[in-house]
């Protein structure tokens, strides 16, 4: 068959996928294979695939690929994650757009419309990890809102509240005004800018409501700083320090909220700084944790002046109905106006920001469903402390998820919401509180509430308490304990996620399947790194920085997409996505379509001649190199190293396959190749395709077929143990690489003309090492005859390689003036390099302080320069 130019990724990826998927590869039953199974990170319902899940989605095939040629029963299961805040923010705005409000709605109307949302976008995001080449199980496909998912998330609810495990209570707790739900302290993403201090004074009076000014400086009223004015119409009291003098004469008194005139207390607490702002702290307890803890403290009333939306509420007397911060704007200018604002002032401070919506968070009292935490912490810590659950790379993130667990809160999981598992609790008319799997359930268990008027809980639960689930409940874990597929496929082998989910969903899986299944939930974390472009910034849609996937994939075919951003990431590591590692990707497709397209040259041109003596040399060094780089990368992945692997895979194909073993065995011009050296080298072939296809599906199995007709596919062909490599036939075949080019070099340099024959003579100590390599050295370098020497040979061109020389011979009169001035160059340098290792030697710190072999390594380079230069004078002698 005709070959095409270059590889044509589009049509070779669309007839594998179809192949793959008739013959049901990627679909696993459980047998009596160990298996090795993986859970994708549910990305969003709402989403598509950014650079980040194709960094992520390609790392899980590349070990699952392995694992299933491995001899495991490999199961990678799909899935979406129905992300409450994000899509309700959708399907409102889509209602919107149809001029619907959500208000108008019932929650079964706004549910059917999200569930046909859903069903429209939902999958989408499937395609494009089917167009990457991921090799999923499409029959096992799971949604968080699945009807079993849903039972799931309820037992476990119930099992938790009837353990104590689960409360409701009044907390101050983040509040998302444009989401209007809570969040948990993970959702908040904190955010360093530069805000405004205003200092503005307040009123005093004594409890008979006379004026007080301060007895030393006659100054009336008290100062305070806020970077919030908006809130002052919220403020219950003025704390100062009872150590700070400054203010011992407002012992009693009172002071008066500006604008509203509202008569507070000044309070006396340690709490407060005294060096900061003015000392003197406004207490604001519904609107700081801190304000709300020193309210507790001191009986203080809670007035709440903002709306769930982050307008001001009526309890704010001025400007209700105004956005918080249009609010702030005419706050300020009122304050000013009459007389209030002293001073502004330049601060540098940190924002919380909703990681859902992207509003500012505001602090809020608020009744909600909480977790807590500690005692499910505890296990998860030590899992992972003890080694029982390893960390990839542990350096980088260990200590954050320990800081994390040691340090952990409680976790708010109640969502005012539609969208998502509603909260299995009902309330009688009188606000007592029932909690059971379902109403049905509630009825059995209690039968007096049959006949009781009961109100469901409206809130609905957060996200990630249903995905903390996601390893067991994919297998029914928590729905049908105990079944065959969650007692073979539970624990997973390995998790690959993004570090910045390590607390919402890593550490609180572990917690999870320690809890409920009593065991792990899987056995290594491999933390990828952030995807960020050439500027450093991370990928977002709002930076418009991130490029379509799928517009990728039609410029450059998946498996260059695969190839740019795994030689781009090492392990945990940021990588900054650049196209060219992509196009290096298609390079090297292009790289292996030609090797490709002169095998099948070489294919219709073979003969049976017994004349391999050229060629055996060839082929042992390269099934002996083949060996070596087999053991290196099965260790670098079982290590998590995948971008090390691919670059050691790459390596071996460009460099020593096609650069080096095809241009030894290539036949002359129109000559015939042995059958035993094509036959060899088509196996050859094979096992790279084999060695690279977990990185690049599609064009080693293409190639894998193309080479000859084969029994299996690539995709499921099994590995075998690497042999030990030959370590003298891999130094021989390194040093014939080095002479090669070092004459090569040589030749170019006194411009040889590759036609023009030599003659070649080396002086060695050790004979023995080329007399292996000598017929494919003479006819790499156009020597017709190779001789050895004891003494240097007039009018040449002298090379050094370590101690040995290569005296080039030709007929061509040699231009011995450039070729005097080239040696005296690398003269002046190597003396150059000499004296700079001859220093650190030197340097006895260095030798008493390094390590042994790093001083070895610098004795070696002294050795090494001390020769080159020996060389180097005895070829200016003989010219």
């Amino acid at each position: 068959m005709e070959l095409s130019k270059n590889y044509i990724p589009g049509t070779t990826e669309e007839k594998w996928t179809k192949h793959w998927h008739q013959k049901q590869y990627f679909a696993s039953k459980p047998d009596n294979r160990k298996a090795f199974t993986v859970v994708i990170p549910p990305p969003n319902v709402t989403g598509v695939l950014h650079m980040g899940h194709t960094l992520n989605e390609t790392v899980q095939d590349i070990l699952v690929r392995k694992a299933r040629m491995s001899g495991f029963n490999a199961c990678w299961v799909p899935g979406s994650d129905h992300a409450s805040i994000a899509t309700e923010a959708k399907v409102v705005q889509m209602l919107k757009e149809k001029g619907i409000d959500k208000n108008n709605l019932s929650r079964e109307e706004f549910l059917t419309y999200a569930f046909e949302w859903k069903e429209k976008y939902g999958n989408i995001i499937y395609s494009q990890i089917e167009k990457l080449g991921c090799s999923v199980d499409w029959n096992r496909t799971s949604f968080t809102m699945d009807d079993h998912y849903y039972k799931a998330v309820m037992k476990v609810f119930v099992a938790m509240y009837n353990k104590g495990l689960i409360y409701r209570g009044a907390r101050m707790i983040n509040w998302d005004p444009a989401a209007k739900t809570a969040l948990s302290d993970e959702e908040v993403e904190y955010k360093d800018l530069q805000g405004t201090l205003y200092y503005l004074r307040y009123a005093t009076t004594d409890a008979d409501g006379n004026p007080i000014q301060h007895p030393v400086t006659g100054e009336a009223g008290i100062v305070i700083a806020t970077q919030r004015p908006e809130t002052i119409m919220g403020d219950t009291a003025i704390c100062v320090n009872p150590d700070d003098d400054r203010y011992a004469h407002l012992s009693g008194a009172f002071a008066y909220v500006p604008l509203i005139n509202r008569k507070i207390p000044i309070i006396f607490d340690s709490y407060v700084d005294k060096s900061f702002g003015t000392g003197a702290l406004k207490v604001t307890p519904a609107h700081d944790i801190n304000d709300y803890n020193l309210g507790l403290k001191h009986n203080l009333p809670i007035i709440d002046t903002l709306n769930a939306d982050g307008t001001l509420s009526e309890a704010a007397q001025i400007y209700i109905g105004e956005d918080r911060f249009a609010a702030r704007k005419k706050i300020v200018t009122e304050l000013d106006g009459k007389g209030f604002l002293i001073k502004e002032e330049v601060y540098q401070t940190r924002l919380g920001y909703s990681q859902r919506s992207g509003a500012v968070v505001e602090p809020r009292i608020s009744t909600q469903w909480f977790v807590k935490m500690k005692e499910l912490a505890d296990p998860a810590l030590k899992a992972v402390v003890d080694g029982d659950i390893r960390i990839h790379p542990g350096d980088k993130f260990l200590a954050t998820y320990k800081y994390w667990l040691e340090n952990v809160k409680d976790w708010c999981i109640s969502r005012q919401l539609w969208w998502g598992q509603q909260i299995p609790a009902w309330y009688d008319e009188k606000g007592n509180c029932y909690v059971a799997e379902n109403l049905e359930a509630l009825h059995e268990q209690q039968p007096e509430t049959k006949t009781m008027s009961l109100t469901q809980d409206v809130d609905v639960l957060d996200t990630w308490f249903s995905s903390w689930l996601w390893p067991i409940e994919v297998f029914n874990g928590i729905t049908q304990p105990g079944n065959e597929e969650i007692n073979y496929y539970y624990p997973t082998a390995v998790l690959v996620t993004g570090q910045d989910i390590i607390f919402f969903w890593v550490a609180r899986m572990i917690m999870a399947g320690l809890e409920f299944k009593q065991e792990k939930p899987f056995s290594d974390v491999y933390f990828t790194g952030m995807v960020r472009d050439k500027q450093g910034r991370k990928m977002s849609k709002s930076l418009g920085n991130s490029p379509d996937l799928l517009d990728l994939i039609e410029k450059y075919g998946a498996d260059a997409v695969r190839f740019g951003i795994m030689i781009s990431s090492p392990a945990g590591n940021d990588l900054l996505f650049d196209e060219a590692a992509l196009e290096q990707g298609r390079n090297f497709n292009n790289k292996l379509w030609n090797a490709l397209k002169l095998l099948k040259m070489w294919e219709g041109r073979q003969s049976a001649s017994n004349e391999t003596n050229t060629n055996t040399f060839a082929i042992n060094w390269f099934e002996n190199r083949l060996n070596k780089v087999s053991a290196e990368v099965e260790t670098l992945l079982s290590q998590f190293r995948l971008s090390e692997a691919l670059k050691t895979i790459y390596s071996l194909i460009w460099d020593d396959f096609c650069s080096w073993y095809l241009e030894w065995i290539k036949p002359g011009f129109e000559q015939p190749i042995e059958t035993a050296v094509y036959q060899k080298t088509v196996f050859f072939f094979e096992q790279l395709m084999q060695l690279l296809h977990p990185f690049m599906p599609f064009i080693t199995e293409e190639i894998y077929h193309l080479l000859q007709e084969q029994q299996d596919d690539i995709c499921v062909k099994q590995f075998t143990t690497p042999t030990t490599a030959n370590t003298e036939i891999l130094s021989a075949g390194e040093l014939l690489k080095q002479v090669i080019s070092a004459i090569r070099d040589a030749r170019n340099k006194n411009q040889l003309k590759p036609k023009e024959t030599i003659k070649l003579f080396i002086q060695t100590a050790s004979t023995n090492n080329f007399i292996v390599i000598e017929s494919i050295l003479a006819k790499q370098v156009n020597a017709s005859a190779i001789a050895f020497t004891t003494e240097s040979i007039s009018n040449s061109i002298v090379v050094a390689i370590e101690k040995d020389k290569f005296f080039i011979e030709t007929e061509k009169e040699l231009d011995t003036t450039s070729l005097k001035d080239e040696l005296l160059k690398d003269l002046a340098y190597q003396q150059n390099f000499l004296q700079s290792v001859i220093k650190k030697l030197s340097n006895e710190r260095f030798v008493q302080n390094a390590k042994p072999e790093v001083v070895e390594l610098e004795r070696k380079k002294q050795a090494d320069a001390e020769a080159r230069i020996k060389t180097i004078e005895d070829s200016l002698q003989n010219i």
